[in-house]
């Protein structure tokens, strides 16, 4: 007789549960050991670049993320407050940005990568305020000529559908453009730069 006509088939199937058993435990171990790979909450907060998807932003639509603890404006600007940015560069403190912080990809007249997605940091120049979105506010409540944009209800600073602030208003510069990049159409990445 051989070796294998001898074989317990009760060992056979101890055998196999043991494997099957071991095999869960393996694969039960990994799973967190590779989510603990993935950057931690504090480390998001410190800094870990943030996914954000557009796809469903419609034009004039606005959403608010979280990078650094900061709030982030994500704009999709219509053609309409696209047009509106050409009319008042006379009526700002900084219409070419020199005095502003944004990457190096965003300082053009719309201060972004594509023209219709607008990224800034929400947080006034002036005293770290967070400004309201008035895609419709005109000069009939704020006082003086302002097409719409962001402004600042704690002292009263006006920006544009770029960031740009307005004259003669207690902001000093034109609101801050972080680190972002596209990952796909659809997708921004913030904290990471463009090319990068």
């Amino acid at each position: 007789m051989s070796q294998h006509a001898n074989s317990d088939p009760s060992r056979r199937r101890w055998l196999a549960a043991t494997s099957i058993t071991g095999g869960a435990g393996v694969v039960a171990a990994a799973v967190p050991f590779a989510a603990s790979m993935a950057p931690s909450e504090r480390a998001r907060a410190a800094g870990a670049p943030v996914e954000v998807p557009i796809g469903g932003l419609p034009p004039g639509g606005l959403r608010t993320v979280e990078w650094r603890g900061k709030p982030i404006f994500v704009l999709r600007r219509s053609a309409e407050m696209l047009g509106a940015l050409r009319a008042h560069d006379h009526l700002l403190a900084d219409p070419a940005s020199r005095e502003s912080i944004q990457p190096a990809y965003a300082a053009n007249p719309n201060r972004s990568i594509r023209d219709d997605v607008l990224v800034l940091e929400a947080i006034c120049t002036h005293l770290g305020c967070i400004p309201t979105f008035r895609p419709d506010q005109g000069a009939a409540d704020i006082g003086g000529v302002w097409p719409g944009g962001f402004y600042c209800p704690c002292h009263g600073s006006k920006f544009d559908f770029a960031g740009r602030v307005f004259r003669n208003v207690p902001a000093p510069t034109n609101l801050t453009v972080p680190p972002y990049r596209f990952a796909t159409d659809s997708t921004l990445v913030i904290g990471e730069d463009a090319g990068a």
